[in-house]
């Protein structure tokens, strides 16, 4: 627990912890293993308002703050990484609406939103585009009141059970520079040519539905339109700094479970006569998770206040996901060495972390790109001359 959280912020924790405890442990490895929306979940989730964290109070939601989304997502990632996905990009839809929409939008779309009537997706990802972002193809053409999309998107996070998708798309294939082009459509799945072409089956992120989305002469109201035209990328950019945030306090919570769960069972576990904490090969692993996650946990928190205090925290996002999803998959193995063989089957939740964690180092643009932003940064900040 941080010494700087707000009173707020140490109910939030301990409210959610609470239920992480007592619902989503108990039946996590059931709705996992067999790959299958834990409905009753994200109802209680509903229930207690996770669905309207970024939303503000005035349109029926909690009105949390970034270092709030970081307090939840830990909290629930610690239970089963999964339930994070159902509101991870509804939360990052929602903070883009609230901060690019008009009052229009925000009125229709905001309370449905945090009640969890509308749930959300966001479509970025093209089979061809990867973390390429400006490459994307998908077209959008204006044509009347409105626009004609064509394309599809992948790895879309809710596509199965999502109602609403935040899609980045090309509306201006002429301009000087790719990433000048692009706008955000917020595009309700009941749109005629709209359809969810596949289900993906994962390594992990069980549970969570994950596919293909495929936009065929669909039309869309011009309304749908986020922000300005043409400046989605823009849009998209700034959201992706609470996305990575969002993303590194994922691995703050499986690293947590790891951690946990090895410190408690190295006591447990006896060998040669004496609990395997005792040895010093079990002792060194124990020692460097604890370590990487506390330090995982201050990169974290200090990218979530930047971002809270209304600065650019593209470079201290970029690092707190970096580090701390390198360090989850780190722990994550750790923990499969000191558990043995009971690491590795599915009796325990320790495989399903392992699985869950190396996901983060994909997501939300892959480690390699995160270095890649980072020195770009570096670069800029500290010029030569």
């Amino acid at each position: 627990m941080d010494g700087q959280l707000t009173e707020f912020q140490r109910a939030l924790e301990a409210g959610v912890r609470q239920f992480v405890q007592q619902e989503v442990i108990p039946s996590a490895s059931r709705f996992e293993h067999a790959d299958e929306y834990p409905q009753p979940l994200v109802d209680r989730m509903k229930e207690l308002g996770y669905f309207g964290a970024l939303v503000p109070e005035a349109y029926g939601g909690a009105g949390m703050d970034a270092m709030g989304l970081v307090i939840l997502t830990e909290e629930l990632a610690r239970g089963w990484m999964s339930l994070t996905g159902v509101i991870g990009s509804h939360s990052m839809v929602a903070w883009m609406l609230n901060r690019f929409g008009n009052e229009d939008q925000r009125r229709e779309w905001l309370p449905r939103m945090a009640r969890g009537e509308m749930r959300c997706g966001i479509g970025i990802t093209e089979a061809d585009g990867g973390s390429d972002v400006a490459a994307l193809r998908t077209s959008a053409r204006r044509e009347g009141t409105g626009y004609i999309v064509n394309g599809s998107k992948m790895f879309i996070t809710n596509s199965e059970k999502g109602t609403h998708f935040g899609v980045m798309v090309r509306t201006n294939p002429a301009a000087d520079k790719p990433h000048r082009g692009i706008s955000c459509l917020l595009m309700g799945r009941d749109l005629p040519g709209f359809r969810v072409s596949r289900h993906l089956d994962k390594l992990g992120y069980k549970g969570v539905r994950t596919g293909e989305l495929v936009f065929e002469n669909c039309a869309v109201p011009a309304s749908c339109l986020i922000g300005e035209e043409n400046r989605g990328f823009q849009q998209l950019m700034a959201s992706l700094e609470m996305g990575r945030i969002q993303v590194a306090s994922r691995a703050l919570g499986i690293h947590r479970a790891c951690f946990e769960d090895s410190v408690r069972y190295a006591q447990q576990r006896r060998t040669m006569g004496k609990p395997i904490a005792e040895h010093q090969a079990i002792q060194i692993k124990l020692a460097d998770m604890a370590t990487s996650l506390e330090a995982a946990r201050q990169l974290t928190y200090h990218a979530a206040r930047l971002k809270d205090s209304g600065r650019r925290c593209d470079l201290e996002a970029g690092m707190a996901k970096l580090f701390a999803t390198d360090a989850a998959q780190r722990a994550s193995e750790w923990a499969i060495h000191i558990h043995g063989g009971y690491g590795y089957i599915k009796e325990l939740p320790i495989e399903r972390y392992y699985r869950d964690a190396i996901l983060l180092q994909v997501g939300e643009g892959t480690n390699d790109i995160q270095r890649l932003v980072i020195a770009r940064r570096l670069v800029e900040k500290h010029p030569a001359s």
